[in-house]
């Protein structure tokens, strides 16, 4: 088997167009994808740099393959089975901006350059004050950004024609307005020149996304059937389900300069993301956030086998079908047609999704992803949604650590500060003061929860089941009593 990099594999030069913030699963199996699709059916003609927001990450094992590698599509559409193999040859490299800050800054003169994307999950989209202007590169990503757009208006000289399409991928509703208002704090923080803040806000639109496609990741059960399919020992191999939607909200003129729909893909350039926001994150990421702990701590590990449990089955059907539908303002029959779309996503025989991937920064994805459906169920029923608050319970426990019966470790990967101060909590034993403490964290929600009534109460109950009595019997028990 060979060695995948590009003297053992076709890989065609293009004008690097595109910086890419991050290089996770996702974005390779998604946008990079999407670019690939571009060049082979259009004229667009780019490749991306991805820069890696972290320290530590991908981009060293992605180098030494230069940019090359495969993705492996399965499920079903319109009725046909689809199980497809691709080199992706969009990426060009990877910059590591820690080890190569040189490298970074460079990026911003090269005058291609042209789009700018980013995931770096829902946390990533933050200001942080103790980033400075010269700081090589600032920890935060908006900082990084902000720092490569100046850059890029130093060298050359304020040109209107250099600034950058900016598309964040963060699952936020109004990312890009969330993302734009972050830089402009920088700006302000960092006593930039008026004339940079103009050129950035007349030369660098930033749009508002919403990106839907489930990535499981490297496929660990069949990564050695699959590089002997391919002849390649392809290490950045990344599996997805063949269905994606991209929603840009921007003018439709932007498809002249990134004409995704023109190579026949699921991309929309519309005026309003929000409908297809709310849907999606209410009754796709939302069930994701819970189902993935419960069904973690219950022994179970793909997403498929959570949906076809008889326990933790009826459990997301539940949430779905019953809790989180009832807060969204579409039409009912729009809202079963999508949710039951959904389940068959989940029940893809082809895809392991694990669980465990979904558990990244667990506490940001709850905020964004089902206290809102909290908050307007309550304010519709009068009463609490049990089965979002049974989810925020399981959070909690997973963030306890340890290792689960079957002696599988409980690793949680979150930010440092909640990793520390929720482990800390369930070093006191008391399940009072870690259902109190973890609402209050102001620093989590933006708001102490506490206030929310009775569900101080109801989280109580459910950490302490799951303590007394195991996730499953609580989850049976939660079923019984709904």
């Amino acid at each position: 088997m060979k060695s995948l990099n590009a003297s053992t594999a076709h890989k065609t030069i293009r004008p690097e167009r595109i910086v890419q913030f991050g290089e996770g699963n996702f974005l390779r199996a998604f946008v990079d994808w999407i670019i690939q699709k571009m060049n082979q059916k259009t004229d667009f003609n780019g490749n991306v740099v991805i820069v890696q927001p972290l320290p530590e990450g991908r981009v060293p094992v992605l180098n030494e393959q230069d940019g090359l590698y495969h993705v492996h599509l399965q499920g079903i559409e319109q009725g046909n089975i689809v199980d497809t193999m691709e080199m992706i040859d969009s990426v060009s490299r990877g910059i590591n901006p820690y080890q190569n800050p040189e490298q970074y800054f460079l990026l911003a003169e090269q005058p291609e350059i042209r789009f700018i994307i980013s995931n770096t999950t829902e946390a990533g989209i933050a200001f942080d004050p103790s980033c400075l202007l010269n700081d090589r590169p600032a920890s935060s990503y908006p900082g990084k950004l902000t720092q490569f757009l100046y850059h890029r208006y130093l060298y050359f000289k304020g040109d209107l024609s250099k600034g950058c399409f900016i598309m964040p991928c963060e699952l936020i509703f109004e990312n890009g307005k969330h993302l734009k208002e972050t830089i402009l704090k920088y700006i302000e923080h960092w006593q930039l020149e008026d004339g940079f803040k103009t050129w950035f806000e007349t030369c660098c639109p930033v749009y508002s996304t919403l990106v839907d496609r489930i990535v499981p990741g490297y496929p660990k059960k069949t990564a050695d059937i699959l590089k002997d399919r391919v002849q390649y020992d392809d290490n950045m191999l990344v599996e997805a389900e063949c269905f994606h939607l991209w929603v840009i909200e921007a003018p439709k003129t932007l498809a002249e300069h990134f004409p995704a729909d023109k190579a026949g893909l699921h991309v929309l350039f519309v005026p309003s993301e929000q409908p297809y926001h709310e849907r999606k994150v209410t009754l796709l990421n939302g069930p994701h956030t819970v189902l993935s702990p419960i069904a973690f701590l219950s022994g179970i590990d793909i997403v498929r086998d959570a949906c076809q449990h008889p326990i933790i089955g009826q459990y997301i059907h539940k949430v779905m079908f019953e809790e989180l539908m009832s807060t969204l303002n579409l039409p009912a029959d729009e809202l079963e047609s999508f949710a039951k779309s959904v389940w068959e996503r989940f029940i893809n025989p082809f895809v392991d999704h694990q669980v465990t991937s979904i558990m990244l920064n667990a506490f940001p994805k709850y905020k964004t992803r089902d206290l809102p459906g909290l908050k307007r169920y309550l304010h519709r029923k009068g009463t609490l949604p049990k089965g979002l608050v049974l989810g925020l319970a399981a959070i909690i426990t997973y963030y306890q650590g340890g290792k689960r019966k079957d002696g599988t470790p409980i690793q949680p990967n979150d930010n440092s500060d909640i990793l520390d101060f929720v482990q800390s909590l369930w070093k006191t034993e008391s399940i009072d003061e870690i259902a109190q403490r973890v609402l209050a964290a102001t620093f989590i929600w933006h708001e102490d929860l506490n206030e929310i009534p009775n569900l101080t109460n109801l989280l109580r109950t459910y950490l302490k089941s799951i303590q007394d009595n195991g996730m499953l019997l609580t989850v049976q028990s939660y079923i019984n009593h709904e």
